[in-house]
């Protein structure tokens, strides 16, 4: 009985753990965008990638696709770069975030793909360094709030002139509602990668810990 009890306490601060982590991400994130806002129009929006499993339209690719929309449709972003490489399935993610974007109605023309990256820091870098070589200057990360929690410091160490635009929750709810009945169908084959071997098997967990701290990026030779 005590065992029980155990857990539902457990469950309890789990919940409340939970809520108290999107009440935060609600409230940090619309300052942080109307903070950043005020520099659109951006030349590129970076838009980090997510694994992709076959299950469709998932949470959190939905959640990254929808709100590049938003901002490309808004006239806030000229040109989108989805970064991400295989990493946990054998699916490029942001191959596949691409054919999302496509089929939502996002101009393929301004569409471009980082196929490097394994850790978020990497998708900043390596997108980065693609906003470099078509001149683009003024540019921006737009993915959920605590992903760009996570990369800020990397960011601010490596001197990445970019800014930030977390996703705005109730924005994304109500672009939702149109895809409900009707999610986007893409062709995952153009995506896939024959001989995938995931990234745990490839890397120890010392490596990877390494690769989120930004120690395993291959740097260009000046």
């Amino acid at each position: 009985m005590r065992l029980n009890g155990i857990k539902v306490l457990a469950l309890f601060l789990l919940l409340i753990t939970l809520a108290s982590a999107c009440t935060l991400y609600r409230m940090q994130s619309k300052p942080m965008y109307k903070h950043y806002i005020r520099y659109q129009p951006f030349d590129a929006i970076i838009v980090p990638g997510y694994p992709y499993y076959q299950n469709g339209w998932e949470d959190v690719i939905r959640l990254r696709v929808l709100w590049a929309k938003y901002l490309y449709s808004k006239g806030y972003a000229k040109h989108i770069i989805f970064s991400g490489s295989a990493v946990y399935s054998p699916y490029i993610e942001s191959r596949i975030m691409k054919q999302f974007a496509i089929a939502i109605g996002i101009d393929s023309n301004v569409i471009f793909t980082e196929e490097q990256a394994e850790h978020s820091v990497e998708n900043v870098y390596y997108s980065y360094q693609i906003a470099q070589e078509h001149g683009w200057e003024n540019v921006a990360l737009a993915t959920d709030y605590v992903q760009i929690s996570m990369v800020r410091s990397f960011v601010s160490k490596e001197r990445i002139p970019i800014v930030f635009l977390p996703a705005l929750i109730p924005v994304l709810d109500s672009m939702e509602l149109a895809f409900h009945t009707n999610p986007p169908q893409i062709n995952d084959s153009i995506a896939f990668v024959p001989d995938f071997v995931p990234i745990t098997e490839r890397q120890s967990f010392m490596e990877r810990l390494k690769g989120t701290r930004g120690k395993r990026i291959k740097r260009k030779k000046k």
